[in-house]
């Protein structure tokens, strides 16, 4: 393996255990969420605590930034700067497809996780999450993030292989050209 090999698994691997560790926030964030049955209700106020579930939201949230940020400067490297001026051809769509799934999902998964931190801080009597009324995240919410954010990262990654494969065998037909 040479060292451009190297270089890309250690990029692969950083860009699916900064997935991975979103992941598991979010698992922690739903068994570290504000239940129902914290809810305090004084006549028509209600109180709600803060939880632990607001720091594993934004500990989520920052791993699957920083993942995708990684993620999509390798796809840009891979597919856009490696083939110089090549023409653009059918076989980019399947990497760019990807690509633009990625970015749906990683914003779906952002104002899901963003949504659901904001709940999770302490809502007080009279103040609530919206207009004085208190809210809690549902049941399954962190967890199908977590899971929708590893489905960013799988489609980052796929983007990334399809890019890497597509620029290494356009430099083996180069090679081959020349040597004939």
């Amino acid at each position: 393996m040479g060292k451009r090999q190297w270089g890309l698994l250690f990029v692969f691997s950083l860009i699916v255990s900064l997935g991975l560790v979103s992941f598991v926030s979010c698992i922690f964030a739903e068994t570290k969420r504000v239940k129902t049955h914290d809810l305090r209700l004084d006549g028509k106020l209600c109180f709600l605590p803060e939880s632990h579930a607001a720091l594993f939201g934004v500990t989520a949230l920052i791993c699957l930034s920083l993942a995708a940020l990684i993620g999509n400067l390798l796809f840009c490297v891979m597919c856009c700067c490696s083939r110089g001026k090549a023409k653009a051809n059918n076989k980019q769509i399947i990497p760019v497809t990807l690509l633009l799934f990625s970015w749906i999902c990683f914003g779906i998964t952002v104002i899901l996780i963003g949504i659901a931190t904001s709940m999770s801080r302490v809502q007080r009597y009279g103040e609530g999450w919206v207009d004085g009324e208190c809210y809690t995240v549902r049941d399954g919410v962190y967890v199908g993030t977590g899971a929708l954010g590893m489905v960013t990262v799988l489609a980052l990654i796929g983007a990334a292989v399809r890019a890497t494969q597509k620029s290494q065998a356009d430099g083996d037909l180069k090679v081959h050209a020349r040597s004939a």
